[in-house]
C-alpha cells in the first residue's frame, strides 16, 4: 500500500512527459492508485468521480473568471496596457520578465485574483515575445513565481489563507503556533523561490529562443485589436469600475465566483459588452479556462482516491522507519513525502491539512521547534505545486502562453518550474528546519 502514491504519481508524471494529455494522464494515474489499493476499475472510477466535487467551486470560479477576462479584453483596455509595456520595455527582455513576475506577485495578496489576470495580460504580449525572441520558459517561471511565493511568505490575501491553514493544521494536532510565527517560518523557503527565479531569468533562459508553432497543440491566431488608434476612453473607465467592484465583492464575500459574476454583470449593465455578445463571451471564457477547470476537478478525484484508500497514511507510516536518524534525515524524508503527495493532488492548500496531521506528531517527538515544524509543513505543501501537471500554478501560465499554440504545458512550463523552484525550495526548507 505504501507504494500506491509513489507509483501513481510516477505514472502521471511519465505519461505527461510523453505528451499524453494531462487529463488522461491523471485519470490513468488515479485508476492505477485504485487498482493497487484492491479496488476494481469501476470502483476506482466511482471514487474518482465522487471526489471531483472537492474542486467544483474552484472550477466554476475559473470558468467565470475566464469569461470576465474575455469581456475585459473585448473592450481593448489590455491593449492600452500592452502599448505602455511595449513602449517602455521593448528590447529589455530581463526587465520585461521581472515586471511580469512583479505583476503576478500582486495577484496573490494586494489584488487577489490568482490566475485570472494571465489570460487578460499575456496573450496580447505574445507577439512582442516573438519579436524579442524571448524564451517563453522564462515567462512561465516568472508567472509561477508570482503565483506561489507571495502566498507562501506574505500573510495577506491568499497568503492569509495559506498561513491560517498551517496554523489550524498544527493547532488541531497539538502544536501551538501564531500567525506571526507562521509568516516567519516561511521566509527562508521563500528565499529559495527568489533564487530559483533569478537563476531562470539571468542564466538558464537568458538566451534567445524562437517559439515553436504547434508545440502546445494546433496553431491559433490571436485577435489583438489594432493598438495605433486605441486610447483610454469611457468604456475603459467603466471596465475599471467593473474590475474594482469584482475585487471588492471577492474580498467581502471571500468568494471568487461572486466576484467574477459581479464583474461580468456590470460589464453588461454598463453596455461595455453588448448583450448580443453574451453567448460568445461565455463560450470563449469556457474555451480559455475550461481545460484548467476540468483538470482541477479530475485532480481532486485523484486526491480523493489517495486519501480514502489510506495510501497517503501508508506512505508516511512506511517512511517512519527511516525517521530514526538525525533531524536532517527526518526533514529530508518528510519533504520528499510532501513533494510526492502535492505532485499528485496538485494543491498546496489541499495538501497542508493532510500532511499536518501526519507531520506534527513525528516532528514534535523528534524535538523540532514549532517554527521548524511550520516551515517543514509549509514547504512540504508548496513543494510539487510548481511542476505538477495538475496545479493551477502551472496550468495558469500555460493558459496564457499557449494562446497561440506555441507553448507546451509539460516541457515549457512544468519541467522548467519543477527544476527552478522545487530544488531550491527543498534545499532552503531543509536549512529552515535546521536553523529555526
Amino acid at each position: 500500500m505504501e507504494w500506491v502514491v509513489i507509483v501513481s504519481v510516477l505514472v502521471m508524471t511519465i505519461l505527461s512527459l510523453l505528451r499524453v494529455n494531462v487529463i488522461i494522464a491523471i485519470i490513468i494515474a488515479a485508476l492505477t492508485a485504485g487498482v493497487m489499493s484492491d479496488l476494481s476499475i469501476v470502483e476506482s472510477i466511482e471514487m474518482l468521480v465522487a471526489g471531483m466535487g472537492g474542486q467544483a467551486n474552484t472550477a466554476l470560479s475559473y470558468i467565470l473568471l475566464g469569461a470576465f477576462a474575455v469581456a475585459i479584453s473585448y473592450t481593448g483596455i489590455t491593449t492600452v496596457l500592452v502599448k505602455f509595456l511595449i513602449r517602455v520595455l521593448t528590447g529589455k527582455k530581463t526587465m520585461l520578465v521581472l515586471t511580469i513576475a512583479g505583476v503576478a506577485s500582486l495577484s496573490q495578496n494586494l489584488v487577489p485574483v490568482h490566475i485570472a489576470f494571465i489570460p487578460i495580460l499575456i496573450p496580447p504580449l505574445l507577439k512582442l515575445f516573438d519579436e524579442m525572441r524571448l524564451d517563453r520558459r522564462a515567462v512561465a517561471t516568472a508567472l509561477t513565481f508570482g503565483l506561489k511565493t507571495p502566498y507562501m511568505v506574505v500573510p495577506a490575501g491568499f497568503g492569509l489563507i495559506f498561513h491560517e491553514t498551517i496554523v489550524n493544521g498544527m493547532v488541531q494536532n497539538g502544536a501551538e503556533l501564531t500567525m506571526k510565527e507562521a509568516a516567519l517560518s516561511m521566509i527562508i523557503p521563500g528565499l529559495g523561490m527568489v533564487l530559483g527565479l533569478l537563476i531562470a531569468v539571468f542564466f538558464t533562459y537568458r538566451k534567445e529562443r524562437d517559439a515553436i508553432p504547434g508545440a502546445g497543440g494546433a496553431a491559433r491566431a490571436i485577435n489583438v485589436p489594432d493598438s495605433k488608434n486605441i486610447t483610454f476612453n469611457r468604456q475603459h473607465a467603466l471596465t475599471l469600475v467593473a474590475i474594482v467592484a469584482a475585487l471588492i465583492v471577492q474580498i467581502i464575500t471571500k468568494n471568487l465566483i461572486a466576484g467574477a459574476l459581479m464583474g461580468l454583470i456590470l460589464m453588461f449593465i454598463f453596455l461595455v459588452v453588448p448583450y448580443k455578445n453574451g453567448d460568445k463571451i461565455v463560450a470563449e471564457g469556457v474555451s480559455m479556462m475550461g481545460t484548467i477547470a476540468f483538470v482541477m476537478l479530475v485532480a481532486s478525484g485523484f486526491g480523493n482516491i489517495l486519501q480514502k484508500t489510506g495510501a497517503v497514511d501508508a506512505l508516511v507510516e512506511a517512511s517512519s522507519g527511516l525517521l530514526s536518524g538525525s533531524k536532517l534525515m527526518i526533514a529530508f524524508v518528510l519533504l520528499l513525502v510532501g513533494l510526492v503527495i502535492t505532485m499528485g493532488i496538485g494543491s498546496s492548500f489541499g495538501t497542508i491539512p493532510i500532511i499536518a496531521a501526519l507531520f506534527v506528531p513525528i516532528l514534535t517527538t523528534a524535538g523540532f521547534s514549532p517554527l521548524a515544524t511550520a516551515s517543514l509543513i509549509g514547504t512540504a505543501g508548496a513543494l510539487g505545486d510548481a511542476g505538477s501537471p495538475a496545479s493551477d500554478s502551472t496550468l495558469g501560465p500555460t493558459s496564457g502562453l499557449n494562446a497561440d499554440g506555441k507553448h507546451n504545458h509539460i516541457w515549457d512550463t512544468c519541467v522548467p518550474t519543477f527544476i527552478h523552484f522545487n530544488i531550491p525550495l527543498f534545499i532552503f526548507g531543509l536549512i529552515a528546519a535546521m536553523v529555526l
